[in-house]
């Protein structure tokens, strides 16, 4: 096994393509005013490229918006009856709470009644009592 491993001849780094390498020998020299040059023009393709795809995209955005629209609209008839039965449904339940609660203030109200009438022939009874036990005990002295 490292018979192999000596034998086997060593690689070496591939190069990579020299259109991309740095050709400026000279720092500050003229081939600043080259890639300045190549820049613009790299924008400009770049921005002709970009509007290019915009155009064509017009078109298929438009088409998606319109799709878009109509399952919407599909979604909105198919969403109109199950609210009209919601709501249909919410009001049968409000009116059930309605009348429970009108039915609990009632008997809250009976209830409250009892109490004071009750509570008024107590005080009466009470004061009855106290007047008689006033006249027994002046008849006393």
């Amino acid at each position: 096994m490292n018979d192999d491993m000596k034998t086997r001849p060593e690689t070496t780094a591939p190069e990579g393509d020299e259109a991309f390498a740095w050709t400026d020998d000279e720092p500050g020299g003229a081939a600043t005013g080259d890639a300045t040059s190549g820049n613009q023009q790299w924008l400009s393709q770049l921005q002709a490229m970009i509007e290019n795809i915009a155009e064509q995209a017009g078109p298929f955005l438009r088409q998606v918006s319109a799709k878009a629209a109509e399952l919407a609209a599909v979604a909105g008839e198919k969403a109109g009856p199950v609210a009209a039965r919601a709501a249909d449904l919410t009001a049968e339940a409000g009116d059930r709470i309605a009348e429970r609660s009108r039915d609990f203030a009632t008997e809250l109200r009976r209830d409250q009644a009892a109490r004071a009438a009750d509570a008024a022939s107590e005080a009466s009874a009470d004061s009855g009592d106290a007047a008689s036990a006033a006249r027994d005990e002046s008849a006393r002295d």
